[in-house]
């Protein structure tokens, strides 16, 4: 099964004054994790602040671009990860992992 592991920020940048999210201390335990993960993690990646997104709508025919994301949250996803597990019991033992390892919140979602 794959899943998607989306790491949520709900203010450590912010609070930071930083436009990414991890210290130079999480980042190493996320690459610790990810070491020790191996070939479970299909693809992994950090995403650019809020304010780097583009909302843009092109349905009937007239596009529409909006600065910022879809939505006015105080968390946003930060970073994510790609993992092939077996099953949903061991994604949810992972997904733990990552939050430790990331010192943020995880969402995890199978992928259809």
């Amino acid at each position: 099964m794959q899943f998607l592991v989306n790491v949520i920020d709900d203010g450590q940048a912010e609070a930071a004054g930083r436009t990414e999210s991890g210290t130079q201390a999480e980042m190493d335990a996320v690459d610790a994790f990810n070491r020790g993960l191996g070939d479970a993690i299909l693809f992994a990646a950090g995403v650019s602040a809020p304010s780097d997104g583009i909302v843009i709508d092109g349905r009937g025919g007239d596009s529409q671009s909006t600065p910022g994301l879809v939505s006015s949250a105080a968390e946003f996803v930060a970073g994510f990860w790609v993992m092939e597990l077996p099953d949903a019991e061991t994604a949810r033992r992972v997904a733990t992992e990552a939050s430790a390892a990331c010192n943020r919140k995880i969402e995890l979602r199978p992928l259809l």
